[in-house]
Formats: structure tokens, sequence, C-alpha cells
């Protein structure tokens, strides 16, 4: 797995220590670490990332991150499939951490050179015709029409 991930659960540890909830009960373990949830790391460097979100919105994006990438059982598309989707959404939404961790992922599942390469063309090909829609309508709300297109003749 490419991703680090920090899960933090009734029964689980955390970065900090094994055992955290160890010697309580089950409710109170879960009450302890119910505001973590797993959280997708590019690498193993320490970072700040996540820091602005509150722990609670750090769980529901860390339940929905592990719902989506980590819940084989309720997959439709196959892992590597679902990673060059991830890679093309990360390169078109400009996200480095994400960029990194799915592309090393799309190549731990066994991408090819042609399908990374084919990931990033269709990533260019969305952000220049978000550019071109951007622009289209830009000159619509301001009545310019520097090219327009030939109109088909009728015979």
């Amino acid at each position: 797995m490419a991703e680090k991930e920090t899960e933090v659960g009734a029964g689980a540890t955390t970065a900090a220590g094994a055992g955290n909830g160890a010697g309580r009960d089950s409710a109170a373990a879960a009450e302890q670490v119910s505001t973590e949830a797993t959280i997708p790391m590019a690498s193993d460097e320490p970072t700040d990332s996540y820091s602005m979100l509150e722990p609670r919105m750090k769980k529901v994006y860390g339940s929905y991150y592990k719902e989506l990438y980590y819940t084989p059982e309720r997959r439709v598309l196959d892992p590597k499939v679902q990673e060059l989707i991830s890679l093309a959404a990360a390169l078109v939404a400009k996200c480095e951490g994400c960029i990194d961790g799915h592309m090393k992922k799309s190549l731990a599942l066994g991408a090819s050179k042609e399908e990374i390469s084919e990931t990033i063309c269709i990533a260019a090909a969305v952000s220049a015709a978000a550019v071109v829609d951007h622009s289209d309508r830009t000159a619509a709300r301001l009545g310019l029409s520097h090219f327009p297109n030939a109109r088909p003749r009728k015979d």
C-alpha cells in the first residue's frame, strides 16, 4: 500500500503507541477514539495535513475514504482502474499528495507505463475542456465571439 494511513478505532492502535484502549471496556475505548478514522497520507513523513479539520470532520472523511478504497466486498471497479481514475482526478484537482499516493498505488497494482500515460492524457483533456468551457461561458456573458463557428449551409 503506497499511502500511509492512520487508523484508529475500537481495538485499533494509534501511531502514538499500541493499546491505547487496553484495560478499558470497549465503549470507553470507542469514546476515546471516536474522532479518528482512516486518514490517507502520501508518505510516512510527519505532516500537518488535516490539522485544520475538526476531529469529527476527520472521522467523516476517513470513514468515506475507507469505505471507498478499503471495503473490497462493496467495490465495483477493479482496484487498478479505481486508482487510475483517482490519479486522473488528482491531476485535474492539482492535489500533489493525492497524485503521489495514487501514482504509487497504480504502479503497485500493476499499471503499465502506457496506462499511466493514457490516464495523464485523459486528465489533460478534461482540464483543457474545462478551460474551453470557462472561456465559452465568459464569452457568452460578455457577448464575445472572436472566431465564430461556420454554420452548415442549407441546400
